[in-house]
């Protein structure tokens, strides 16, 4: 069975920076898209940002600037690098990783940023 395992989040100032790392049990190399989504309290789960296996790379324009995805292929790890965090970052993220017609969570890891 694929896990898909998360790690990273934590509390972070307005301005700061934090980064999350996601973790799948097998090489990241057999799916074809990993993405980063978010989802506050009372909101909808979010795309944040998504790599494929041609490492191009989106995301949601309220993070465009600010957070870059990327590919760690010596540690099998995509990684999510968040700059310049606002207080609407907030939020559990989570990774999603695609094979063919199969998607793969994780349980999430809590970003949470205040002063």
């Amino acid at each position: 069975q694929i896990r898909v395992v998360e790690s990273g989040g934590g509390l972070a100032q307005p301005g700061g920076s934090l980064r999350l790392s996601c973790e799948p049990s097998r090489s990241m190399l057999i799916f074809s898209q990993i993405n980063w989504h978010r989802q506050s309290p009372g909101k909808q789960r979010e795309l944040v940002a998504t790599i494929n296996n041609n490492d191009i790379t989106d995301y949601a324009d309220s993070v465009k600037g600010r957070f870059t995805i990327s590919r760690d292929t010596r540690n099998n790890a995509v990684i999510l690098q968040m700059n310049s965090l606002k207080p609407e970052d907030t939020a559990v993220y989570y990774c999603h990783a695609r094979r063919d017609v199969e998607d793969y969570w994780g349980k999430g890891t809590q970003v949470t940023v205040s002063s």
